[in-house]
């Protein structure tokens, strides 16, 4: 095994018995992102220096790829975008303090659709990510080239954020693990924001104890996050022992099971991985989330909006992009924002904008806050009767690079994650199986209540076991 094919757990036991050293790791997984990152463009950035510096600092560390919206210190932070072209962050996300104080090495910047408005990451100024298993298809989005890097070996493990699925829908199409957590569980202080009230950062990893590994690294208090609650950050790694499906009641939602549009071999692989759970001794019982048909017309009203409020900070003045064309400062703010933004973010600033006018407010930025306080409702109630809910996790496998033009076409990729993200509950994508005929990887989702990340990633590792 070359050592950019390991994953956290390796890495960390073979720099314990010394077997290799961090430096090591990083020039593997150097040589890995020179000889496919051509074809693949998973990474935007790779800093080489920094991390050999980094890995020769500690020598037990383990490299980690970083999604292009999260700040380190020294770093281009572009978002996808054109009109951060020339950022370079002063500071560290908490998340990147606390990925280093854990052992972990940021190694390069991995590409994403633009402000994570996407399903695909073709929405990204930066580039053209590919799907590692199909360079004809897309590795899903916003964080496509977070699911390709580790798809593909080009990293060890990757940071990845969610705000509708973000995580969880690349992961599904590039056959990792991902790990959206509860809101409020990883702090959100120096990741740029898309909806405040959605974004959540997450592991992508090659396993599910990687990703409980490296969720117990990313999580906990901050002072400079007040949605984060100072509760001690259970050991998620230590809780996978003796993890099993015996007992365990998985909720079945009629409103995701019997949707139309479902991809035939998202269902095959989807109803395969329901049989393997009961056959492991789960008891599966059928749910109903009633107010699930409102949740994609809730989403895009509150996240648009949300986005319209955090991108007014991008606007020619202070850093970024500036127009070359603007003669006073209504022209500056004007041409620069039409300059810098592409077409996906400018929709979404106008939809936002709109719902949130004089006289439209309440009507719908009011009236779908009202309606996601019932979804929230639904996931509390079922979660009164079942301990996880095991779900599609998206509606068909990696759709092939400009098949999908269609913007409402596009949206419905985040059918089955949205719902829980609306509701802050944790959720994960779980490689179940591939297409057949086409080979194209297919993830199932596992969700669990609010802040019952031990309990999900117990349900997940039991799952991979018997999914093998």
């Amino acid at each position: 095994m070359e050592l950019f094919e390991l994953g956290i757990k390796e890495a960390q036991d073979g720099l314990a018995k010394g077997e290799f050293s961090s430096r090591d790791i990083v020039e593997s997984v150097i040589a890995r992102y020179r000889a496919r990152n051509g074809e693949i463009g998973a990474y935007v950035t790779f800093d080489e220096e920094g991390a050999l510096a980094l890995a020769d600092a500690n020598p037990k560390a383990v490299p980690v790829a970083v999604k292009d919206l999260i700040n380190v210190r020294g770093q281009p932070c572009t978002c996808g975008s054109k009109i951060l072209e020339g950022y370079v962050s002063p500071y560290d996300a908490t998340v990147i303090r606390n990925m280093k104080a854990h052992g972990f090495i940021p190694c390069g910047r991995v590409n994403m659709d633009e402000f994570a408005m996407g399903s695909s990451t073709e929405n990204s100024a930066l580039g053209v990510t590919r799907n590692p298993y199909d360079l004809s298809r897309v590795p899903g989005g916003s964080s496509g080239g977070s699911a390709a890097a580790v798809g593909s070996d080009m990293c060890i493990a990757a940071l990845g954020t969610d705000t509708g699925g973000s995580i969880r829908q690349p992961a599904s199409f590039c056959n990792c693990v991902g790990v959206k957590p509860s809101y409020g569980r990883v702090s959100r202080y120096g990741v740029t924001a898309f909806a405040s009230s959605l974004d959540q950062v997450g592991p992508m990893t090659k396993s599910v104890e990687d990703a409980a590994i490296l969720l117990g690294a990313l999580a906990g208090h901050d002072e400079m996050d007040g949605t984060t609650p100072r509760d001690p950050v259970p050991d998620y790694a230590a809780a996978l022992e003796g993890a099993t499906l015996k007992g365990v009641r998985l909720g079945l939602p009629k409103e995701y099971l019997e949707v139309g549009g479902l991809d035939p071999e998202v269902k095959r692989i989807t109803d395969d991985a329901i049989a393997k759970c009961a056959r492991a001794g789960a008891e599966l019982v059928e749910v109903s989330l009633p107010h699930t048909e409102y949740a994609m017309a809730v989403y895009y009203i509150i996240a648009p909006a949300e986005a319209s409020a955090n991108l007014a900070r991008f606007d020619g003045v202070r850093y970024g992009h500036r127009s070359a064309a603007s003669k006073d400062v209504y022209s500056l703010y004007v041409k620069s924002r039409a300059e810098g933004f592409g077409p996906e973010v400018k929709r979404r600033i106008i939809m936002g904008t709109y719902v949130l006018s004089s006289g439209y407010y309440d009507a719908y930025y009011g009236r779908a806050q009202k309606v996601r306080t019932l979804i929230k409702r639904d996931f509390d109630d079922v979660f009164g009767r079942v301990d996880a809910l095991l779900t599609p996790c998206a509606p068909t496998p990696a759709f092939k690079l400009g098949e999908l033009q269609d913007p409402l076409t596009m949206y419905l990729n985040d059918l089955f994650t949205i719902p829980s993200s609306l509701a802050g509950v944790c959720a994960a994508s779980v490689p179940a199986g591939f297409t057949a005929g086409t080979g194209l990887p297919v993830g199932v989702q596992f969700v669990c209540g609010s802040f019952e990340e031990t309990k999900l990633l117990k349900i997940c590792k039991a799952f991979e076991g018997v999914s093998k």
